[in-house]
């Protein structure tokens, strides 16, 4: 990334640690070179694991080098040259985790020149000149930092006194330790009581009437029928009358294009469509944005900024190997639908479309390829029409035991034709989940008709909620536990999910890295550990989804001037120690 930009700012000479030339010395780090001090960096004796010395709070927080030759010898090149700088642009990632990065490591630096940020969504050459064009003062960016900050201590609070206050009272062994954690903690939670919803869960039997006329099974309008007697009772009444068609009404709809992605949509889909783990797509997502092939991937809105509309034919012209499906958008006006394009929706960046650089010029994973295809797909669908259909319910009746049927008639299939259809990059054309239902298209029927029909009863039982896979786990984490299909409601509830969009990924792999869960084909299963880690905690602030997207959302109004960090600070301060006070009393 420090190479792309060197390149056009005109520093071209290459120098151990940073490039220079035309002005400028571009430097660079390589993860996250600073981070908080260790509990023995503030206090000798908080070294030792003592019940005693919790809870363990520093009356100041500070930074320190990560303990690593090659980001020692890299530091030692930033520090000089930003004490030598007349000015700094930061040009870190243009996120919350990016701001916090990079200001650590000016603070350790010493740096005293002004600073201005880069702030920018893609690494395409006219990007980078357009951000260079319109850099912000950091200023702007102090509330990014402080939520930051309040995130990283707050994790930094609960996870310390929380890890050593539960190993210390419960572990079984020496060398155990009993991991907690403040988004940790309860996805874990999560998984535990849907297992034990399974594991607890008695199916109940139950029928279901229905009959099938012309060739078509109409389902009885009084959905399940709990007894025994009481189905069978139903048979009987039908059994052998005629089935009479009451109502027939047709109408007409339209169904939207799939929204764009957003980080957690596009790792639910590629985990759904191609089994990747959150952290693969991740991945993926991450290097095609550094091979300047789609834009900055950490995102949580599914919607374009207005000013992005103007640059969308070109994007488009670029997508070379889907001439066939952005042929028929040429020459047109591009529809600009307020599902997609509504700046009110969009913070800091937009959701994830492809940058119109040519996918077939760069070196692309095959992985990589099937991740840009979904984007690519989604971005070029949002400009074609709707697709419209027919949809004709039909009512019928035996005796008094009412019947129903639905079927669904594509009419133009609008947007369905850049999922159908192939393209030369396309290693696999699937419709997106709200077109996977299978439609049927019922017969011409007629009111008041009636004939023979075949009546059948079918017994089964209720079954228990499914187990949750990597996608199924991204939604509950984003909605705070709460199971939401629709998209807009969904959106109302990310501010108080748990974790970010750029986070969720790791914290699920940590949750296998510490056998707390495993995995059994897609579905997540907790260990023994991982369920006795969650019995053993009593405290419900540890293990709620939804309290815990409180402190998400506290951290989103930080970040959006409506919460002060300071009270932050401050509730997190009192809520670990009251929670040493409680474990610590208890027997």
């Amino acid at each position: 990334m420090a190479r792309d930009i060197a390149k056009v700012l005109g520093a071209t000479q290459s120098h151990d640690g940073y490039m220079e030339g035309n002005g400028y010395q571009v430097t660079w780090t390589y993860g996250h070179l600073c981070t908080l001090k260790e509990p023995h960096d503030y206090h000798a004796e908080w070294k030792a694991w003592s019940l005693g010395r919790l809870p363990m709070i520093p009356e100041r927080f500070g930074i320190k080098l990560i303990n690593n030759d090659g980001y020692m010898k890299q530091f030692a090149t930033i520090e000089r040259l930003m004490q030598a700088a007349d000015g700094i642009v930061n040009c870190g990632d243009a996120g919350q985790e990016g701001e916090l990065i990079q200001r650590w490591v000016m603070q350790k630096a010493q740096a005293k020149c002004p600073v201005q940020r880069l702030w920018i969504s893609s690494l395409t050459e006219e990007a980078i000149r357009e951000g260079f064009a319109n850099l912000h003062p950091q200023d702007d960016y102090q509330s990014l930092y402080e939520a930051g900050l309040c995130r990283a201590i707050g994790d930094w609070l609960l996870g310390m006194n929380a890890t050593r206050l539960y190993t210390i009272k419960y572990r079984h062994s020496q060398g155990q330790v009993i991991s907690v954690g403040r988004v940790q903690t309860p996805t874990l939670a999560l998984i535990v009581r849907r297992q034990q919803e399974i594991d607890n869960f008695k199916p109940e039997p139950y029928w279901v009437l229905a009959t099938r006329y012309r060739d078509t099974l109409f389902t009885a309008t009084q959905g399940k029928i709990r007894n025994e007697e009481e189905a069978q009772a139903a048979l009987q009444s039908i059994s052998g009358k005629e089935f009479t068609v009451t109502d027939v009404s047709q109408k007409k709809g339209t169904e939207a294009p799939p929204r764009l992605f957003d980080l957690t949509s596009l790792q639910v889909e590629c985990n759904k469509k191609f089994g990747f783990p959150a952290e693969e797509t991740l991945r993926y997502i991450q290097s095609l944005y550094e091979k300047k092939l789609t834009t900055y991937p950490r995102v949580d809105t599914t919607y374009l900024s207005d000013d992005i509309y103007a640059k969308c034919p070109g994007i488009l012209q670029g997508m070379a190997p889907y001439a066939a499906l952005i042929q028929p958008l040429m020459g047109t006006k591009l529809k600009k639908s307020k599902k997609v394009f509504d700046s009110s929706k969009v913070t800091d960046h937009h959701a994830i479309i492809p940058t119109g650089v040519n996918p077939a010029n760069g070196d692309v994973t095959l992985q990589e390829k099937k991740v840009y295809h979904l984007v690519a797909q989604r971005f070029i669908a949002c400009f074609y029409p709707d697709c419209k259909f027919s949809t004709t319910t039909v009512l019928g009746c035996v005796e008094k035991v009412d019947f129903k049927v639905s079927g669904k008639q594509i009419l133009e299939e609008g947007w369905r034709v850049v999922f159908g259809g192939k393209s030369d990059q396309a290693d696999v054309s699937e419709k997106p989940d709200s077109s996977d239902d299978k439609e049927q298209v019922l017969p011409d029927f007629k009111k008041d008709e009636h004939g023979p029909h075949e009546p059948t009863l079918t017994a089964k039982q209720t079954t228990p909620p499914d187990p949750y896979t990597e996608a199924t786990l991204l939604r509950a984490m984003e909605t705070a536990g709460k199971s939401i299909d629709d998209p807009e409601l969904r959106d109302l509830m990310k501010a108080n999910g748990i974790g970010r969009p750029s986070t969720r990924a790791a914290i699920i792999e940590t949750l296998f890295k510490r056998n707390y869960i495993r995995k059994q084909r897609k579905r997540l299963m907790p260990t023994e550990e991982g369920v006795r880690l969650i019995d053993l905690i009593q405290d419900e602030l540890l293990k709620s989804a939804e309290l815990t997207g409180r402190w998400e959302k506290k951290l989103r109004d930080i970040e959006a001037h409506q919460y002060d960090a300071r009270q932050f600070m401050s509730e997190m301060k009192e809520m670990v120690t009251q929670l040493v006070e409680t474990v610590r009393a208890m027997p």
